[in-house]
């Protein structure tokens, strides 16, 4: 059974593995804790959700609610129950979507491309949702994966490949319970032993991810999934020990609390000071309307634009976190042209302002007023201005002397600036249009400041 390795070879790296810790870790939340989040994570600051799977076929839920519950919802919601009738007949089953979920447009090496231009730095694949359906050969899950199936195709093994081709990094989303798998129903313990727990090595041992998401994981206590033991492994023995990050979502009593990273979703409160992930490396999660799964009933006015969007990214890198933005690909493979619009835009505001995102830190302050947002990366501050300032930018919070000097990130000219009662006001430069270096937001480098 574990030939499974043999593939893994196959799996390219994109550099050698930085290591985390030479330490062994204890089956306890203590040790396991100890273990810090590999540095590669922190600096990343942006990363691809890619919610896809059978949902992807209806792909529709009332607005407002997650299209990949599809299944779920065929019995618990009345609208997606009706829409199931109406468009698809009482007798269609969901296990009948997998005939047509056949991703005959799927080209990975394109998906790849677009992330890359997207200025995200790592990918987050759900190998398998709380439908149980797998995107890649599970042999816990005969008959009910994408190869066996549908696509008859390693769907995530051929992402990787595509992705680390391209230099950035990919893990998979994992859900560690399935609504109707009958183990999960009749015999919790069994299902953990012979079916969750073995599917989780083989995606750590076939494709030697760098990162693993856990979710689906609010129903018991990481006892009963095991997953204390389970990660104790993954950091001691498995082929990724080195270099892979992990979430929190390991247990009822491990969310924001114990395991890796914490996570929110669809978080509203960047500024509140209840934020878990202040003091903790932390990872916002959400999609570009209200659904992770593509979701047809959704209009424009339920996306975020562009620049709501690069506002999200700036909100949550500036209060120390990262931002794992989602796309809900087609059933039949394709990225939607409105999210592709949107990843585009966010590479193209990356390729100016990167240096004040990529491997920063939480500043002192994190924001000042309704317009600046604050970063740090060495000795350097970046003041992120959400709209142009105009023919000046009045800051209060940094401190400074004669000798603090000011640039504007892709524009070469320099900057001025003057004393104005103990704040530092910074004479913006008139810029044609064709001048100005980006939209959506301007950064304003700050060198010699404290």
């Amino acid at each position: 059974m574990r030939n499974m390795l043999l593939l893994s070879l196959a799996i390219p790296c994109i550099a050698p593995p930085v290591l985390v810790s030479a330490q062994q870790y204890e089956a306890n939340w203590q040790s396991i804790d100890s273990r810090p989040t590999p540095q590669w994570f922190d600096d990343a600051k942006f990363g691809i959700f890619i919610h896809w799977g059978l949902y992807s076929v209806p792909a529709w839920s009332a607005k407002g609610r997650y299209a990949e519950w599809y299944w779920h919802d065929m019995t618990h919601a009345k609208e997606t129950a009706e829409f199931h009738a109406r468009v698809y007949g009482s007798d269609f089953q969901y296990q009948d979507f997998v005939s047509q979920f056949k991703a005959e447009l799927y080209d990975p090496a394109q998906w790849a491309t677009i992330f890359q231009k997207s200025g995200a730095k790592y990918i987050v694949l759900t190998s398998k949702h709380h439908d149980g359906y797998c995107l890649w050969p599970s042999a816990e899950s005969w008959n009910w994966n994408s190869t066996d199936t549908g696509p008859h195709r390693d769907l995530a093994g051929d992402l990787i490949n595509a992705v680390r081709e391209k230099g950035l990094r990919m893990g998979f989303y994992f859900s560690l319970y399935e609504w109707y798998h009958p183990l999960y129903q009749k015999d919790l313990p069994r299902y953990v032993d012979q079916h969750m727990l073995p599917q989780m090595h083989d995606l750590v041992e076939r494709y030697r991810p760098d990162i693993l998401w856990g979710d689906g994981e609010w129903e018991h206590p990481s006892d009963i999934w095991k997953t204390k033991e389970f990660l104790a492994w993954l950091f001691n023995e498995s082929p990724c020990r080195e270099y892979i990050a992990v979430n929190d979502r390991w247990g009822k009593d491990a969310r924001g609390a114990h395991g890796g990273y914490y996570t929110t979703e669809y978080s509203k409160v960047y500024n509140d000071e209840t934020v878990t992930g202040y003091h903790h490396s932390w990872e916002e999660c959400r999609g570009m309307g209200a659904s992770f799964g593509l979701n047809r009933n959704e209009d424009l006015a339920e996306y975020k634009s562009a620049t709501e969007l690069i506002h999200v990214l700036i909100q949550t890198v500036c209060n120390g976190g990262n931002l794992l933005l989602d796309i809900g690909p087609t059933g039949d493979g394709r990225i939607p042209v409105i999210m592709e619009e949107r990843l585009i835009r966010m590479g193209e505001w990356l390729a100016v302002n990167g240096e004040a995102i990529y491997g920063t830190r939480r500043w002192r302050t994190t924001s000042e007023g309704d317009l600046i947002r604050y970063t740090q990366k060495g000795d350097a501050v970046y003041a992120i201005c959400l709209k142009w300032p105009g023919n000046s930018l009045v800051l209060e919070t940094p401190k400074f002397d004669q000798n603090a000097t000011v640039s504007l990130l892709g524009y070469s000219g320099k900057l001025s600036w003057t004393n104005e009662n103990g704040k530092m006001k910074i004479d913006v430069p008139s810029l044609s249009v064709e001048e100005v270096p980006c939209l959506h937001a301007y950064t304003f480098r700050l060198d010699g400041v404290k």
